[in-house]
């Protein structure tokens, strides 16, 4: 627009910005779809996985192998050879009995070897990151480097648990402070909740979440050691009664085998059960007495805060209490990092746009959902039109005008252009299009001006319905 005004203006239109393109649920058909992948599949841990995801255990599954031969070794040659004559000789509750231990032994076997034995989740990189800003570079702690004399916060934090100092190490691995009791596994490379000890008969971890089926696997195993052991010594001397021991020997040499397996695994076995039977009674973790770190007695400084006290009790809080829940969710999906849809601003289409978009939208209000009103549309009979030149207008002061008219023209004017409140996508026009108000044809120096800044969303309301009714009052001149 020239100096003053009187130039005349442009008529054009703004197309909105097309977002056809971007939308997630019309995408092309060449994009080849990315199958979702699941956590386990990039488990940080030394982990084996099977069935997608629902076995876990641990990397070296050698000796749980050579555990399950054992057991349904010496179980089978016991139904197979023992078994018929003592029902026929003694009672046929025997492999009634010797079945029932046999299928909980199993059972509570492949529960401890195949279950989350309650791994830690690590740190995500931002938690990672957060923490070694707070506690320092290791690094640079033991090159001396540290900037500023500075010394970190110590890598331990201490709680207090019934009356009992407790400290919380850091794990560079995983990048968190453990939780009480929880250790980090050297073999499996996880922080495990409660952890007890790595157990390779079992080919797992034995922590928070299976340690009680850890604990009634080794306890049946006792039993139905003992119990095929005896019965097998038991059937040795009834044919030896009969034929002799010689002869007891040759007709049965599944039971010679038998009887060497259960003799030389029975005390182990016993043993290991006595042993947690007695870790269960006071509450504590294999980890914690071979370190020594508690003591059964109340009196004394380092008491054990886990006991309640009470031998029944702590027995029935370790076997009958709830499992928590695991905390790795390994057969969830790993979420993709995509861009969340913004929310729609001055009445444009922002389904599937981008951030950059949103953002350039939110700038140039200009840019609407629906075609621009012409001058054209805007001319009123008898009126001049918004887009003839502004120099038509007559200058002057202005005269009291008559009600009746200016408010007829006024209100088919505001018909046509709806205000803010009434429609929130209505049209705005651009910086040179915009006619200038009385106090800038006066001779302000906005109207000398060609550039104008870009105003905000209610600035630009305003400016254009106080445009819009000057150009009515000056039209009665």
């Amino acid at each position: 627009m020239p100096p003053g005004g009187g130039g005349p203006m442009k008529d054009c239109e703004y197309s909105q910005i097309s977002t056809h393109s971007s939308s997630p649920m019309e995408s092309p058909h060449k994009k080849k779809k990315i199958a979702a992948r699941r956590k386990w599949e990039v488990f940080p841990g030394r982990n084996k996985f099977f069935c997608n995801g629902r076995i876990m255990m641990a990397r070296q599954t050698g000796v749980f192998y050579l555990t399950l031969v054992l057991i349904l070794v010496t179980s089978g040659l016991f139904f197979a050879f023992d078994c018929p004559y003592l029902a026929v000789k003694i009672t046929p509750a025997i492999p009634v009995v010797g079945g029932i231990l046999f299928f909980f032994v199993m059972g509570t076997l492949l529960r401890t070897s195949f279950s989350d034995p309650g791994v830690l989740p690590r740190a995500t990189p931002d938690e990672a990151a957060d923490l070694e800003r707070q506690i320092g570079n290791p690094e640079d702690i033991a090159n001396g480097t540290s900037s500023g004399g500075y010394r970190p916060p110590p890598r331990t934090k201490e709680v207090i648990i019934n009356g009992q100092t407790v400290k919380l190490k850091y794990c560079f691995t995983c990048k968190i402070f453990r939780p009480p009791r929880a250790s980090h596994c050297s073999l499996c490379d996880n922080c495990v909740e409660r952890f007890d000890h790595h157990c390779p008969w079992v080919g797992n971890c034995v922590g928070k979440r299976n340690y009680r089926f850890f604990y009634m696997f080794i306890l049946s195993l006792s039993f139905l050691t003992v119990f095929i052991f005896a019965f097998v010594i038991t059937h040795v001397i009834l044919r030896s009664q009969q034929a002799g021991f010689l002869n007891a020997l040759k007709d049965s040499p599944a039971s010679v085998l038998e009887a060497v397996v259960c003799f030389f695994s029975v005390w182990s076995i016993v043993g290991l059960s006595g042993f947690h039977t007695y870790l269960i009674s006071s509450n504590q973790t294999t980890n914690e007495d071979i370190k020594g770190s508690w003591s059964n007695k109340r009196g004394k400084e380092n008491y054990n805060p886990y006991s309640y006290g009470n031998i029944f009790t702590n027995c029935c809080v370790a076997l009958c209490g709830p499992i928590s829940p695991s905390l790795i969710d390994r057969r969830g999906y790993i979420q993709p990092d995509t861009p969340q849809p913004a929310a729609p601003s001055n009445g444009m289409a922002t389904y599937g746009a981008t951030q950059s978009q949103s953002d350039m939208a939110a700038a140039t209000p200009l840019l609407q959902s629906e075609p621009s009103l012409t001058s054209d549309e805007l001319h009123l009979p008898g009126k001049p039109g918004l887009g003839t030149p502004c120099a038509s207008l007559t200058l002057g002061p202005p005269t009291p005008p008559s009600s009746m008219p200016n408010l007829a023209a006024e209100a088919a004017l505001t018909d046509i252009l709806p205000l803010k409140d009434e429609h929130v996508g209505h049209q705005f026009l651009t910086p040179d299009e915009a006619p200038s108000p009385p106090t800038m044809l006066a001779g302000s120096p906005l109207a000398h001006s060609r550039t104008m800044h870009v105003l905000g969303l209610a600035s630009q309301d305003s400016l254009h319905e106080d445009s819009v009714r000057g150009l009515v009052k000056l039209s009665s001149v």
